[in-house]
């Protein structure tokens, strides 16, 4: 069993930035493929970004390509997302997840955080 635990959140004004970590404890997480997603009221989940295994393959959405990096630390159990030049929409409760594929689809996810809110204002 894997427990992911995000932090760094918060409030931030527009144009700034935040980095997301996510700490994995349980068991190595270092041959999961790790991924943020995000949620806002009334949509559903969509992947922000994707991390393979390796490190040697990412996934970015639209929306978060050039602004947003996904990195990991596999000696450390952590992951996390840089996020600069934050937008009001990215607005969200962003969730870190871990599984076996690589993937933007959220049910093949298997293990999630608790998820942590992200507020920019503008």
């Amino acid at each position: 069993q894997v427990q992911l635990v995000e932090s760094g959140g918060g409030l931030v004004q527009a144009g700034g930035s935040l980095r997301l970590s996510c700490a994995a404890s349980g068991r190595t997480f270092s041959g999961f493929v790790m991924a943020w997603f995000r949620q806002t009221p009334g949509k559903e989940r969509e992947a922000a970004a994707v991390l393979s295994w390796s490190g040697g393959s990412t996934y970015y959405a639209d929306s978060v390509k050039g602004r947003f990096t996904i990195s990991r630390d596999n000696a450390k159990n952590t992951v996390y997302l840089q996020m600069n030049s934050l937008k009001p929409e990215d607005t969200a409760v962003y969730y870190c997840a871990g599984g076996s594929d690589y993937t933007t689809m959220a049910q093949a996810y298997r293990y999630w955080g608790q998820g942590t809110q992200v507020t920019v204002s503008s």
